[in-house]
């Protein structure tokens, strides 16, 4: 399980039990979402080639088990070819995330295993589900009601400081990587240890850093700007020779969270011609949400050593199904926001930015379900068609937000990718 906002492993323990059941019979329920999607504005929805650039379902793919095509009723993840379908998500971004904790020495291994499950879930589903390269690809699996399947390592830790491993990624299909996690590696700073002193810093991206930038520019792999420190950011930004994305982020001037991006970033990423793909996490995108994690911080690390302990004193391992189990207990303890926030901030980053600079990062299967009210999963997609419908967007502004906004930089990374290898061969 991929820890959020503050990196703390959950731990399942008697304190766990008893707060879970606590906080259910003192916490305030929550509203039901009540959303309505109108004929209008599911023609609008059905009419886009819908992108969401971020989904952690391989972690499930590779230790759960899980089956894409499962029709399940009771599976609580967020995405599944039937969900996928009825959400109409045209093209998935899986991200292949690479725990640096639990895989020290094995980065490139894991990350190969990863991409592995994605292929072998396509190969599962032929007639459903296609792996894509590219905007054609993504365009050809549109035409035949396909979802594309598409890639981006998250975190630049993968590639273990080896420019040769960053190339395989892209053979493999590979189109985006994230400069950092929440861990600082040996060539960009991230924002979840910028402040940790025990952590050796750079000052943003060391120059090897920066030779991976350029030549993610000419491979044509988007550079996802996403989880780095705010130095890392603009470093970033004066490197690149192609636009930038931030493949999950949400804005900071309505969440302070050190993840998401001031409005100086987002003009930035304007300027560069990039988009910023809004995150669902209600961590990143209610502030109350937020403050109600940092309050449980240390009930939630007092209970992550006990757990710890306990497995150690076993010689037993933390599994991600264990982690996913807890995880969705701990964020249970704290009321969902409506579906209200999420649109805030693509309406903040809309109009900070531009409407040609917005689109969708759902974090859907890594944030143990701590999403806005009525956005349990892909299939409710189209109650964001509804909302800035409601809010006065026009159709076609709407289909930039839900993935036309992607396919224009991917096309125009394409391009510079082009540029760049035509002119170091001549």
């Amino acid at each position: 399980m991929k820890p959020i906002l503050l990196r703390l492993n959950i731990a399942l323990s008697a304190f766990l039990i008893s707060a879970v059941m606590m906080a259910a019979q003192t916490a305030t329920p929550a509203k039901p979402d009540d959303t309505v999607v109108s004929d209008k504005a599911r023609q609008i929805h059905d009419s886009a080639i819908v992108v969401d650039t971020h989904a952690d379902t391989p972690q499930r793919f590779l230790d759960e088990g899980f089956d894409i095509g499962s029709t399940d009723p009771n599976d609580v993840g967020h995405i599944s070819l039937d969900k996928a379908r009825r959400g109409n998500l045209g093209a998935e971004f899986f991200s292949i995330w690479v725990d640096p904790e639990t895989n020290q020495g094995n980065f490139a291994k894991h990350t190969f295993d990863l991409i592995d499950s994605v292929y072998e879930q396509a190969a599962r589903h032929p007639d459903r589900m296609m792996m894509a390269h590219s905007v054609a690809d993504i365009e050809r699996a549109h035409k035949e009601h396909k979802l594309a399947a598409l890639m981006g390592i998250e975190g630049g830790h993968s590639i273990e400081n080896d420019i040769h491993l960053l190339r395989d990624y892209y053979r493999l299909g590979v189109r985006y990587m994230t400069l950092s996690w929440s861990n600082t590696n040996e060539w960009a700073d991230s924002s979840g240890d910028i402040n940790d002193e025990k952590v050796q810093h750079h000052n943003g991206l060391t120059d090897f850093g920066k030779q991976v930038v350029l030549e993610m520019n000419r491979l044509g792999m988007m550079v996802d700007i996403s989880h780095v420190a705010d130095k890392t950011f603009w470093d970033a930004i004066a490197t690149t020779k192609a636009p930038v994305i931030a493949s999950h982020s949400s804005s900071r001037a309505l969440v302070n969270a050190p993840r998401n991006m001031t409005d100086d970033m987002l003009r930035a990423v304007a300027k560069n011609g990039g988009v910023v793909q809004v995150n669902f996490f209600n961590g990143f995108d209610d502030e109350t949400y937020r403050k109600r994690m940092e309050d449980q911080a240390k009930d939630q690390a007092a209970a992550v050593q006990k757990y710890v302990d306990h497995l150690k004193a076993d010689g037993k391992p933390v599994t991600y199904v264990d982690m996913e189990r807890i995880q969705r207990e701990w964020m249970a303890m704290i009321p969902r926001p409506p579906l209200k926030v999420l649109i805030d901030h693509i309406d903040h980053i809309a109009k900070t930015a531009g409407v040609d600079h917005v689109g969708l990062g759902s974090d859907f299967d890594g944030v143990s379900g701590a999403t806005p009210q009525g956005m349990d999963s892909a299939a409710d997609l189209p109650k964001i068609t509804q909302a800035l419908l409601d809010r006065g967007y026009s159709a076609d502004d709407i289909r930039k937000i839900l993935g036309g906004n992607t396919l224009r930089v991917f096309g125009e990374v394409e391009r510079v990718s082009r540029e760049m290898r035509t002119s170091s061969s001549k």
